[in-house]
This record gives structure tokens, C-alpha cells and sequence, in this order.
């Protein structure tokens, strides 16, 4: 039987991944992705991350180490997901957008492509309207 997993080289420290069921993502060996969710070829999941189910991660997006990415979750084409930041069920965040390190992004909250939000910014659920940084 084959090798189960890649590794990479960091300065340093090897960093080994396994691809992910659906989609052939890389995800750390320390991270949890459901099986049901979609993790794009290109997109990795760092290490202590959770990936809940039926999440959509597109091409080129990058979860952060100890991020969560709640049920239903959207996340487009290269989005970064900054370490420690929790991304609520059912949020959509466009394309080429930056959530920084420890963010929370509410349920059913929406972000648009091209959003650079920084470390330790708060956005609530649609219906309060709130877009505002910490």
C-alpha cells in the first residue's frame, strides 16, 4: 500500500498532510475535516483546525492552525482563514478574502470577495448588520 500522506519541509520542521476524501485537499494530520465537506485540490487546513460538515472550501484557500469552520460554511476561491479565528455555520466568505487571526465571523454572516477584515475582528449574523472590527 501507498504512502497516505505529503510531507513538506519548513524551515526545518516536516510538516505531513493527508488528502482530503472529497476534493484531495491537504489537511494537517493533527486537523479534523468531516467527510462530508468539499476541500478544493489547492486548499490546505493547518494543524488543530476543524473543518464541520458540509462546508465548501474553494481553490487556493488556506485555514489557518486552531481555526473552526462551522456546518454549511462557504468559504471561495483563496480565502485565508487567520489562526484561532472561528467561522459560524452557514457564513459566506467570498472569494480572495483575508480573515485575521483570532476573527469570529457569525452564523449565516456574509462576506464579500475582496474583504481584508484584521486580527481579532467580530462580524455578527446578517440581521444585526454589524461589520466592525475589534
Amino acid at each position: 500500500m501507498g504512502k497516505q500522506f505529503e510531507e513538506f519541509e519548513d524551515g526545518g520542521v516536516v510538516l505531513k498532510y493527508r488528502r482530503h476524501i472529497n476534493g484531495r485537499g491537504l489537511v494537517a494530520m493533527t486537523a479534523k475535516a468531516d467527510p462530508s465537506a468539499y476541500v478544493a485540490s489547492t486548499a490546505y487546513i493547518e494543524a488543530d483546525s476543524r473543518v464541520d460538515r458540509d462546508v465548501r472550501i474553494g481553490e487556493g484557500s488556506w485555514i489557518e492552525r486552531d481555526a473552526i469552520v462551522g456546518r454549511g460554511a462557504v468559504l471561495g476561491a483563496n480565502v485565508r482563514v487567520g489562526a484561532g479565528s472561528v467561522i459560524g455555520p452557514g457564513a459566506k466568505i467570498g472569494s480572495h478574502s483575508r480573515v485575521g487571526a483570532g476573527s469570529t465571523i457569525g452564523a449565516a454572516a456574509r462576506i464579500p470577495h475582496d474583504t481584508h477584515l484584521p486580527a481579532g475582528s467580530r462580524v455578527g449574523a446578517p440581521h444585526t448588520g454589524d461589520l466592525r472590527a475589534a
